[in-house]
């Protein structure tokens, strides 16, 4: 029997020549990753264990993305944690205000993580970096603690679903669309724990943007990671840039699988989530007449310069409607600045819009856009639980860039046909 791509990253990091689905494993991680919310509590349960060296200074990353800059006395002060505990122990990926970005999207970009690695993080997103081809996912901060001191983590290896996208997308249907439907159609604990294992010649033609986007929310599916095999875009996108030779890692055609789901998505409409679970899916064309407050457009699911394009191109010659708040936030610093040199801030300035710093910020109700009582947000974001973005009586409506910009325009959920 031969090996999911999953199963062939997690031997080779065990030292084994192979492993199987149930199998609990301690693997050597390659990063290992906490932000301002979490990688404080590591950081206290580090010091705990009574020991004075982390495993290697170049494979911990730690990002201040959620808070920051800083809207409190509590955020400066967990941000503080992290800037004196990198200082301490020479930690190299260390990013600060003004060179930081949302972290899903930072490391890609810098080349910290890359292809075959194996990559944990405490935050529930790190599985965005199974695009690349490599294993992530997300664990607790004791957990992150643990790999900070040894550099290992345990693990159940994960049974693997595959997905196999056919068809021909339309017109602003992207990515966001193709993973809202997926778990509109499995259900938010439809992959619990397992791999979603992304395939087929949809997948093969989206740029690595689409990629990033549907390995993130790979976990609002219950997934443990969400992987895409490499190739050549895949090459193209990390080579260049990657710290670290990177590792071609693919599945065995003999491999297993406890499901195999296949979608046609030629007539997929553009997709929304409705309040309050990311599997509320509909089709935008059966949205009705929902009004909305506020449009984020942003987030380590949708904040590449891909999107800010995309927003561009529905905004551009456009107002945003009367009474309702456009918030855009470029994933990192470098993203920012190119998105302001192709004149993109210039479109989203002149339709009315705010431009943010990159941050976390809105997505799970940090600042720079929280929702007061009654108000409804269309998003780009991941998540829209009860009170995700803000008030326990606000509502979030998931979407991709293109029906968020749309309804920034109109004022109510919308497709771009409508503008």
């Amino acid at each position: 029997m031969g090996m999911t791509i999953t199963e062939k990253i997690l031997a080779a990091h065990a030292g084994k020549d192979t492993v199987c689905a149930g199998e609990i494993i301690a693997a050597k991680v390659d990063i290992a990753l906490g932000n301002d919310i979490t990688a404080p509590i590591a950081i206290r349960e580090f010091e705990q264990l009574g020991v004075d060296k982390v495993f290697d200074p170049t494979r911990i990353a730690l990002v201040p993305d959620h808070f920051c800059p800083n809207k409190d006395i509590k955020s400066a002060q967990q941000a503080k944690i992290l800037r004196d505990f990198s200082a301490k122990y020479g930690i190299t990926h260390y990013y600060d205000v003004g060179e930081m970005g949302v972290e899903h999207a930072l490391l890609p970009e810098q080349g910290v993580v890359t292809s075959g690695d194996l990559v944990i993080g405490a935050d529930s997103h790190t599985c965005t970096y199974g695009a690349l081809g490599a294993f992530s996912t997300g664990v607790g901060s004791t957990d992150l603690a643990a790999a900070i001191a040894t550099g290992e983590v345990w693990l159940r290896v994960p049974e693997a679903i595959k997905f196999v996208y056919k068809g021909t997308l339309q017109k602003y249907v992207t990515a966001k669309d193709l993973i809202l439907y997926t778990i509109g159609d499995i259900g938010v604990d439809g992959a619990l724990y397992k791999t979603m294992e992304l395939t087929g010649p949809v997948i093969d033609r989206l740029p690595m943007s689409g990629r990033l986007t549907m390995a993130n929310m790979a976990i609002e599916a219950g997934g443990k990671n969400g992987i895409i095999v490499p190739d050549s875009v895949t090459k193209e996108f990390v080579e260049p840039r990657s710290e670290r030779s990177p590792r071609y890692f693919t599945s065995d055609p003999s491999a297993s699988y406890c499901m195999v789901k296949e979608y046609d998505v030629t007539d997929m409409e553009l997709q929304v989530a409705f309040p309050h679970l990311p599997e509320n899916t509909r089709p935008v064309s059966q949205a009705g007449d929902v009004r909305i407050d506020q449009v984020i457009i942003g987030s380590c699911t949708n904040g590449l310069l891909d999107d800010l394009r995309l927003a561009a191109s529905v905004l551009k010659g456009r107002r945003v409607a009367k009474g309702v708040r456009l918030i855009v936030i470029p994933a990192t610093q470098t993203i920012y600045r190119q998105a302001m040199h192709e004149g993109l801030f210039d479109i989203f300035l002149d339709a009315g819009a705010a431009i943010s710093t990159p941050t976390c910020g809105p997505c799970l109700g940090g600042h720079m856009g929280i929702l007061a009582e009654g108000e409804r947000a269309v998003a780009t974001t991941n998540r829209n639980f009860v009170g995700r973005m803000g008030h326990p009586k606000s509502e979030v409506y998931l979407s991709g860039v293109p029906v968020a910009a749309a309804s920034a325009v109109t004022g109510k959920i919308s497709s771009p046909a409508e503008l």
